[in-house]
């Protein structure tokens, strides 16, 4: 199973005047510095939880149908499912009928049910699975306190700044950070 981003975030849960006023700053001299650290901020969390904080459309990949009819999609919360694509012999792509399909969106991982599952003909990632998941259209769809460790996760790595690039970042995760992000990490046994 692989998931791919069709298209990055329309914006950043955090804007650059929020993350300016966290650090208190007032020139725009750093401005692009600070937006590059809130992307690279956005990106870590989003890979730690398995989230996707502004809403965007991604694709799974499957290599075959799972045993069971549910099909887990890992990045969530899941708000619609756009499209089902099988591959037929030929190497053709045919689109499968999702009318009356059952999603569970906000399980973590999400639950999808689909009425059909046809055979697909390629040996791998042949089917595609594509979606619309997260949040929100705008950072104030985010959970506050994600929001809030984006914004100590910025000021940190704004402290490395001198030494790090932002193509280097995260050099760090500052404390307190865990304990904001550990309810929206997945549980494993």
């Amino acid at each position: 199973m692989t998931i791919a981003e069709l298209l990055p975030p329309a914006v950043e849960p955090v804007t650059l005047a929020e993350a300016k006023a966290h650090l208190r700053l007032d020139a725009a001299d750093e401005d692009a510095l600070l937006s590059a650290l809130v992307r690279v901020a956005r990106e870590h969390l989003e890979a730690a939880t398995g989230l996707c904080l502004i809403t965007r459309p991604l694709r799974l990949y499957l290599d075959d149908w799972p045993e069971t009819r549910v099909i887990q999609i890992a990045r969530g919360p899941v708000q619609t499912i756009e499209l089902v694509t099988v591959y037929d012999v030929a190497g053709l792509s045919v689109d499968v009928d999702v009318t009356g399909y059952v999603l569970d969106g906000t399980a973590r991982p999400a639950r999808l049910v689909l009425p059909a599952r046809p055979a697909t003909e390629r040996a791998i990632n042949g089917i595609e699975i594509d979606f619309t998941a997260g949040f929100g259209e705008s950072g104030a769809d985010v959970p506050d306190g994600l929001k809030r460790a984006l914004l100590l996760h910025v000021a940190a790595m704004f402290e490395l700044r001198g030494g790090l690039s932002p193509q280097d970042q995260p050099g760090t995760v500052p404390a307190g950070y865990d304990r904001l992000v550990a309810p929206y990490r997945p549980r494993r046994l």
